[in-house]
């Protein structure tokens, strides 16, 4: 049985709201302290750590490919290594997985390596797990003080719960998710968890849309990329929490945008204005 089998729909409205970066301060820190270094050790890249860290989190944080996949980011970021730094064994196989794979995700990538001869290829993969994992655990231990919601992230949440169905919609690993949003309370503002375990944010969305929603009533919250194609791709509407502006973001989301979804003048000149500021904030 999926989450979605036991999801019901209580509203006309749904909100879809991203989680790292979007509703919770813990982007920054968990790529940081987190993916990065775990790269680095699992490939042992250690010489070219300084360089090798300031351009993960240039992919990752400050520029269009923010909120990439992890795999993603991973097979990009060692793309680029292995031009530059040093050979990466198995390569081609991590960079084809990740172009054809139906899921990214951990249990898919298990299925890969069960499926792999053996040989640079498998090993690859298997350490592409290892590092994902590796990720997940450091997460875990991060300080809870790195671990906080953006002002304004739950009342905003909760504004949009007195007239929405609200689904967390986020590529992060399903236990860091709840373990922060029920620690913060947003949780008590959430219908539905969709995290790396159910697809693809476009995924998630088109699924959600099964049950009935008009997409011109959807909105997707999200401070990436990945975030506004995945409502462009399924018709619905985007709403973006902008780096380095995400209170004002989330007082805005609360005063006005959840109020012009309501009374229908959300598309057009406000969307427009909206995406504008979006591919602004990241140089696009």
């Amino acid at each position: 049985m999926s989450v979605f089998d036991t999801f019901e729909k209580k509203h006309e409205y749904l909100v879809c709201v991203d989680s790292d970066g979007c509703a919770m301060d813990t982007m920054n820190c968990k790529h940081i302290y987190c993916f990065g270094p775990c790269m680095v050790t699992e490939w042992s890249l250690e010489e070219w750590k300084d360089e090798i860290l300031q351009r993960w989190n240039e992919i990752n944080l400050f520029q269009m490919t923010r909120g990439i996949n992890r795999f993603k980011g991973l097979a990009m970021a060692l793309g680029e290594i292995n031009g530059k730094y040093c050979a990466i064994a198995g390569l081609q196989t991590l960079q084809t997985w990740v172009e054809t794979t139906k899921a990214l995700s951990n249990d898919a990538l298990m299925e890969a390596i069960e499926a792999s001869e053996e040989g640079e290829g498998k090993t690859c993969l298997e350490k592409a797990l290892a590092w994902s994992r590796a990720v997940n655990a450091s997460i875990v231990a991060l300080p809870e003080q790195l671990k906080v919601p953006f002002a304004g992230a739950k009342d905003g949440l909760a504004a949009a719960h007195i007239f929405a169905d609200v689904a967390v919609v986020s590529s992060a690993n399903r236990d860091a998710v709840d373990e922060e949003w029920i620690n913060h309370g947003l949780m008590d503002h959430v219908d539905i968890v969709l995290a790396q375990d159910c697809g693809s944010k476009a995924h998630c969305i088109a699924e959600m849309l099964k049950f009935g929603y008009d997409p011109a009533k959807v909105l997707m919250v999200g401070d990436a990329p990945g975030d506004s194609d995945a409502a462009r791709v399924n018709g619905v509407l985007y709403y973006p929490i902008l780096v380095g502006a995400e209170a004002e973001s989330w007082e805005e989301l609360k005063e006005t945008a959840l109020e012009k979804l309501c009374d229908g003048t959300y598309q057009g000149a406000y969307q427009q204005e909206k995406q504008k500021a979006f591919l602004v904030n990241l140089g696009g």
